[in-house]
């Protein structure tokens, strides 16, 4: 795995994975499938956004990524598009 394509250090990228899982089964089904399968795809300021994102309490990033809420920062609310639209693609999810 190239963990420099998006600038990520392997220590980073295993971080963002454990951070991905979150107190919510819910979120955990939206959230480690796109890390695992996109995280290293992004840029390096997607990257950053992505790691600003996990910083989120948990009720309030469940409700951007199910359409509840829009993000107010729109950068973010840009990246919880894209989670989104992942999610919906049809990828795997963990059980």
């Amino acid at each position: 795995m190239d963990y420099n394509t998006g600038m990520l250090s392997e220590i980073a990228y295993k971080k963002l994975l454990w951070h991905s899982r979150r107190g919510m089964w819910e979120l955990d089904i939206l959230l480690l499938p796109f890390a695992e399968q996109q995280l290293l795809t992004l840029g390096e300021s997607e990257q950053r956004l992505y790691e600003r994102l996990l910083s989120e309490e948990d009720q309030d990033l469940f409700a951007c990524l199910v359409e509840r809420a829009v993000h107010p920062d729109p950068e973010l609310q840009a990246l919880v598009v894209k989670i989104r639209e992942f999610s919906k693609s049809g990828v795997k999810r963990p059980h």
